[in-house]
Parts: C-alpha cells; sequence; structure tokens
C-alpha cells in the first residue's frame, strides 16, 4: 500500500508479529486526520489494520486472517478535556492508563478499574478486551464508566457516541458496543469517562481455607454485612508464587480468600472487624488482617496476576458466581501446579498452565472443562497459548447464540472486514 502523505507517520521501520503470522509493518499516526487518512487509503487498497497499543495483549484472539498494516495509537495520547469538579475526564485512546492515574491522582480522583501493565497498557487496548480486575466486585468495568467515545470508521471518518456530561446519553450504547470488540468494528480514539474519588483507607483481609468448606466460606462472606469491593480466590500455587515475588505472608493453605475493602477510615476500619468477627474459626485457617500502605503489594500482585508471560498457556473462564468454587476445584484436580485466580464475587476465573504440557493432555481436559462451564451458563476463553495451539483448540469457546447478531454487526459497521479481520469470536 502507497502511504502517500503519510508516509512520515513512520516515525522508524518497525515490525511486530502478530501469532507467528510473520512481520507486519507499523505505522504511527500523530493525528486523527492522520489516521482518517490512512483508513481511507487501506480501504482503497483492501489493506488489512491491526490496531496496536501498549501490545501487552497481542496474543489474544485468532491469528489475523490475512496480511496487514499495524496502526499504533500511542502518539494519540493527550489529555482533551479535565473537567475535575464534574469528575469526568476526555483523553486520547492511546494514553497509558498509568499515565491517566497520574493525571487523576493530582485531583484526588481515579478511574477504579484494574489493568495489568499500566505504564504500558493503553486506554483503548482496555476497551478493546473489556479488561477488568479484582476490583470488578463491587466497582464494576469500563463499561460502568465510559460515557462518550470517538472512533474512525470504515471510511476514515471519526464518529462519535455519547458525550462529555454524564447526563448525555445519546449513542450511549454505541459507546457499549465498541467496548470488549476487539477492535473490530473500528479504531476508537477518543474516550470519556466518569470517575470517582479515591478513596482515604484500604484493607485486605485474608483467609486461609481448606477445599471441603470452600463454599461455605464463600457463602457466609456473600452474606456479610460488608461492602468489599474486591473477593478474591487463589489456590495454593498461586499464593505461594505472590508470596515469593512480592514478599506477602498469605496463609499456606489449599485455598486462600483475599477480602477488600476501600472506604472512609472509620468504614474501613469497622468493616474489617466485622468481616473477621462474621467468619468462624472452623471455616478459616488463618486469618491475616492488613490496613493502608502494606495492603499495596498485595493488591498490585492480585492486578498483575493475568500478565504471567512464562506462562505456557492462560485461560479466562466466565462463570456464575455461584458455579465459581466447583469449577475451581474440579480445573485444580485436572490440572495439579496450575496457578488460578478467581474473581469468586463476579465469576471470572484465570489460570496459568506452565511447564511442558502436552498438547494432547491439555484437549482432553479442555473438553471436560468448557462442557461444565457450558452447563453452568458460562464459556472458557484462551488468552494466551502457542500460535499451533489455536488451530485444534477453541480459542473463544463455545458457539454463541448472538453469533448471528455479531456478525450482522460488523457487516453494517465493517463490511470491507478491514480491522483486525479473523481475530474476534467466530473469525469476526
Amino acid at each position: 500500500m502507497d502511504l502517500g502523505s503519510n508516509r512520515e507517520a513512520i516515525l522508524q521501520p518497525t515490525l511486530c508479529e502478530i501469532d507467528d503470522f510473520g512481520p507486519v509493518p507499523v505505522v504511527q499516526p500523530r493525528s486523527v486526520s492522520e489516521l482518517g487518512d490512512l483508513v481511507s487509503r487501506a480501504a482503497a487498497a483492501d489493506q488489512a489494520l491491526y490496531p496496536l497499543g501498549g501490545r501487552t495483549m497481542l496474543d489474544y484472539g485468532l491469528p489475523p486472517e490475512r496480511p496487514g498494516l499495524g496502526v499504533d495509537l500511542r502518539g494519540l495520547d493527550q489529555v482533551i478535556d479535565y473537567p475535575a469538579r464534574d469528575m469526568t475526564i476526555t483523553v486520547r485512546a492511546g494514553i497509558t492508563l498509568a499515565r491517566l492515574h497520574h493525571h487523576l491522582a493530582a485531583e484526588n480522583q481515579r478511574l477504579p478499574i484494574d489493568v495489568p501493565q499500566a505504564d504500558r497498557a493503553t486506554l483503548g487496548g482496555a476497551l478493546a478486551v473489556n479488561i477488568s480486575g479484582p476490583r470488578r466486585y463491587g466497582c464494576g468495568t469500563l463499561r460502568d464508566y465510559v460515557i462518550g467515545i470517538s472512533a474512525v470508521n470504515d471510511q476514515g471518518q471519526e464518529i462519535k457516541a455519547g458525550g462529555r456530561v454524564v447526563k448525555n446519553v445519546a449513542g450511549y450504547d454505541l459507546c457499549k458496543l465498541f467496548i470488549g470488540s476487539l477492535g473490530t468494528l473500528g479504531i476508537i480514539t477518543q474516550v470519556t469517562l466518569k470517575l470517582r474519588p479515591r478513596p482515604e483507607e484500604q484493607a485486605l483481609v485474608t483467609l486461609g481455607c481448606r477445599a471441603e468448606v470452600l463454599e461455605a466460606l464463600l457463602d457466609r462472606l456473600h452474606q456479610s454485612q460488608t461492602r468489599p469491593v474486591c473477593l478474591d480466590l487463589l489456590n495454593g500455587p498461586a499464593a505461594q508464587r505472590i508470596n515469593q515475588k512480592v514478599g506477602t505472608n498469605l496463609p499456606e493453605a489449599p485455598w486462600v480468600v483475599v477480602v477488600g475493602f476501600e472506604d472512609n477510615r472509620a468504614a474501613v476500619c469497622w468493616q474489617v472487624r466485622q468481616v473477621i468477627k462474621e467468619v468462624p474459626a472452623d471455616l478459616a485457617l488463618g486469618l491475616d488482617a492488613r490496613v493502608s500502605q502494606p495492603t499495596e503489594p498485595l493488591w498490585q500482585a492480585l492486578v498483575e496476576f493475568p500478565a504471567a508471560p512464562a506462562a505456557r498457556a492462560t485461560f479466562q473462564a466466565n462463570l456464575l458466581p455461584s458455579a465459581t468454587t466447583a469449577w475451581c476445584r474440579q480445573v485444580t484436580d485436572l490440572f495439579p501446579g496450575l496457578r488460578l485466580q478467581a474473581h469468586a464475587g463476579s465469576g471470572i476465573v484465570l489460570g496459568h498452565l506452565e511447564g511442558d504440557l502436552p498438547l494432547e493432555r491439555l484437549q482432553a481436559g479442555w473438553k471436560a472443562l468448557q462442557a461444565t462451564a457450558a452447563a453452568a451458563r458460562g464459556n472458557l476463553v484462551l488468552r494466551r497459548c502457542p500460535t499451533p495451539w489455536k488451530k485444534v483448540l477453541p480459542v473463544w469457546g463455545s458457539p454463541r447464540g448472538d453469533r448471528e447478531v455479531m456478525r450482522a454487526i460488523k457487516e453494517n459497521l465493517d463490511p470491507r472486514r478491514l480491522f483486525n479481520p479473523g481475530r474476534f469470536v467466530d473469525g469476526l
């Protein structure tokens, strides 16, 4: 493809590999108009475009459908508008989460979404995969905070939905449509977010637990008078790795439950005392309550758990919360040594498979896990694995009932299949 006037957008002759697909040339537009011109030329040449941010989730999804250009959006990283008193901010999608958090901290505000590798991960990338973490239980997901979005469509035009004020609902559903679409509907350029105040205090309570009482313990915590923002579950190997890596002292137990609180100091202190009081001694092997700064290493370890470059494969199960504990016990029985983290209040389970795991053994176990997840009205997705595995394993899990709706949306918004073709559910 002749880049024409966009040739200066190539800052250096960089290449990027996506799923062993081969070197993909990468361009970095410096403005939305440059990006629009690039998309127009790509459409005329039937050239695929692969949006790139911090490249922390580049292995996510199926291999690319055809050769194309990588579009590095990190040059679009400006703060457009920050009326702090309105508790909203408008930024370009290429801004990193770390830089966004830095701006918000100056006004004692935050976006309470946990994103691993925040120093590299961009807001646009986080939106594309709809990432969330431990605080999802109490704070929600990105869909709860995006009130306006702009994107470049397949004709090179910037389209807008929503607005810069919370009460503006025009085009609001289109915002949600782009979130979690893996960049297949257009290239997100700008986002308006609503914000929350930074909490005065944080605390974590950790409880070691035997497998046979795990479900009873979580049931008791679900009925608690407290209001945790995090209710996470770690299996023994995951807890041990965190202890080794960041120097925490999580209980040595088959399972460890981590309960997180954020509020003013009085409310957090009361909740810590209350949750300890509510848990009978026969349900927990050990209690370890931590308040304020000592909690930071463990919070960060929980947030960073999905980013495990040494893992052979990483999966994510999306389940009913009521089915989470039984499924977690099954997967740890099938794959001893697996490191597992579950957002037990939300039904999200993340697991890392390590070592020289034969594909044949994984296939057999995978079918059983997928069937169990489907029976619980859930799904099982491969977030990262060797590229050859993607040819024989269902990367996006069981066939979805809404696949025809998704296909119709793709055909309407990107009929030429320019954006990230072949990488999303059902090869969209």
